[in-house]
């Protein structure tokens, strides 16, 4: 199962920066049921995920009803991404 969505890039500042992708409400059951399958914890769950022409491993994880899809700097940088930008990501949780 692969998941496409576009959310915008934002901030959260806590002890070091950290860039975040909302994953829209609509999406959030299957998730949910994928994370039955493959969570290795607190909910989180493990993925390969696409922007522009990078790919990277990382993990979505539950945030206040939802979830939430960290953006590494490296992928930052290389999509040219910023603070306030609509990314779409695709993503397949495992």
């Amino acid at each position: 199962m692969s998941l496409t969505f576009t959310a915008t890039l934002f901030e959260w500042r806590g002890p070091a920066p950290h860039y975040f992708l909302r994953v829209p409400d609509e999406l959030v059951p299957d998730l949910r049921d994928a994370a039955r399958l493959v969570t290795y914890g607190w909910g989180m769950i493990p993925c390969l995920a696409r922007v522009g022409e990078t790919t990277f491993r990382t993990a979505i994880f539950p945030k206040d009803g939802g979830y939430l899809l960290p953006v590494r700097v490296a992928v930052r940088r290389a999509e040219s991404l910023e603070e306030g930008r609509e990314v779409t990501v695709t993503v397949t949780p495992g």
